[in-house]
């Protein structure tokens, strides 16, 4: 059995917040499918030899596990869509530096996309939110990664993400 590898999404769990999945509209065409074949077994079976009730029974069953898997990933995807919003407008005011070492500055806004999150600082630098970038309510600055990495990683800083 091949295993898939861990993707970026799973790193960043900022990315794919918003976005919209093939799998959803998948599994709505196997519901109308599924529909759509119950409802001609129904109409074309042999009225010599009708469907069993018990097997008729546990095709319905089937039928309402599939339509609330399809509701309760529609109302997982809006959480997830919820959660980076509200994880997006905290970062705001916070001081950032980026996962290369080279951009830091003070966060004006935040700009949520589908497939990840870009913090704006307040000199118009855009800061890919991704694992590496480093959060902090004191300055931090750019250099080296080790003069960098011992003055962020004191008590100050908020979120490594």
């Amino acid at each position: 059995m091949a295993v898939d590898p861990i993707s970026s999404a799973t790193a960043n769990p900022w990315a794919n917040a918003g976005s919209s999945t093939d799998a959803s509209n998948n599994a709505s065409l196997n519901y109308n499918n599924f529909l759509k074949l119950l409802i001609a077994q129904m109409k074309y079976q042999d009225p010599t030899d009708p469907m069993d009730a018990s097997e008729q029974i546990a095709q319905l069953a089937t039928f309402s596990q599939v339509e609330q898997s399809i509701q309760t990933n529609t109302h997982l995807k809006s959480m997830l869509q919820a959660e980076a919003l509200t994880r997006a407008t905290d970062l705001i005011g916070k001081y950032v530096k980026s996962a290369d070492d080279t951009l830091t500055g003070k966060v004006k806004e935040v700009e949520v996309y589908a497939d990840g999150v870009v913090a704006i600082t307040e000199k118009n630098e855009k800061i890919l939110l991704q694992a590496g970038v480093v959060f902090s309510d004191t300055p931090l600055t750019t250099g080296t990664k080790d003069t960098a990495d011992s003055s962020t990683d004191t008590d100050d800083t908020d979120n490594n993400t």
